[in-house]
């Protein structure tokens, strides 16, 4: 608890009621006053601990719970949907991520030179209530924000600590495939990658497949024990994302921003997007501009 409560000071004085990114690259700190709407979003490779108040993450038909003393992993990079669940004035949700860098997880596994393990299917995104020798680190990383100075010598050594910490808990077979280059889970993370910069063109599973050297069958399989979904999901949901990104940010004519991102027919478009967000295109654009003019007022 002693932990907590300094990590929760630490917090709520460097997010400046808001979210912001720090001094050290990759760590950001959230403060929020009340409860949100569901957010959705693309999930990076991140380590993420709630210090205060409860949030809901969904990928596809899981649902994550986490609250105070929890951490979140995510392996790859997910389209999820989160909102803050608990949260008020007088104690607002509080939290902190970093990104995992798949490089620094490879050379603390080199340095481990533990023995090689059987691979482990697993979704990938999971929480944990996190243990008080990952507190500590975490605390002791957000302590440099104060001493900018230490940040060049003490960030690696923490950063370091943080990394082996995960990896000897819960969740240390996931956060292991992350670092190493030739694990499935980086052979996911490949096809994934490939699939959000190319979004917009139609999807050929064996090519794709072929691309991180597995079948059409084993990929299919893999992919949907990280995601949850099919690669063909994946992708509708990255095109629906970022057709409320554009439709909300430029105001774009609704066929042509459905065609931008890969749909030839307005009519499916408008009935996936309705499905996936709860409003037709237009409507939903239109709210949140809304949303987003009120929040500038206030």
């Amino acid at each position: 608890m002693q932990k907590l409560s300094e990590l929760r000071a630490l917090i709520a004085r460097h997010a400046a009621g808001g979210k912001a990114r720090t001094l050290i690259s990759g760590l950001t700190v959230k403060a929020v006053f009340k409860p949100t709407e569901p957010i959705h979003s693309i999930d990076e490779p991140v380590f993420a601990v709630v210090a205060q108040g409860a949030k809901r993450t969904v990928l596809a038909d899981r649902v994550f719970e986490y609250r105070a003393g929890h951490f979140l992993v995510a392996s790859v990079e997910l389209p999820v949907t989160s909102q803050v669940t608990q949260a008020s004035d007088k104690a607002p949700f509080l939290g902190v991520g970093l990104t995992l860098k798949p490089e620094l997880i490879a050379s603390v596994l080199l340095e481990t030179a533990s023995e090689d393990r059987g691979v482990v299917e697993r979704l990938g995104i999971d929480v944990s209530e996190a243990p008080a020798e990952l507190l500590e680190a975490v605390v002791r990383l957000l302590r440099l924000l104060d001493r900018p100075s230490d940040i060049p010598i003490l960030r690696p050594l923490i950063e370091r600590e943080i990394v082996w910490r995960l990896l000897c808990g819960d969740q240390g077979e996931m956060v292991r495939q992350i670092g190493l280059a030739d694990s499935r889970l980086s052979r996911i993370r490949r096809a994934i990658r490939w699939i959000r910069e190319r979004y917009a063109q139609p999807l050929q599973i064996e090519e794709l497949a072929k691309q991180v050297a597995m079948s059409a069958t084993s990929f299919h399989r893999h992919f949907r024990a990280a995601t949850a979904m099919s690669p063909l999901q994946y992708q509708k949901q990255i095109r629906l994302q970022k057709a409320r990104s554009r439709l909300m940010t430029n105001g774009d004519d609704v066929a042509k921003v459905g065609f931008s991102v890969g749909y030839d027919s307005p009519s499916q478009f408008n009935r996936e997007y309705a499905r996936f967000f709860g409003a037709p295109p237009g409507r939903d654009a239109a709210r949140l501009r809304a949303a987003v003019s009120q929040l500038a007022e206030e």
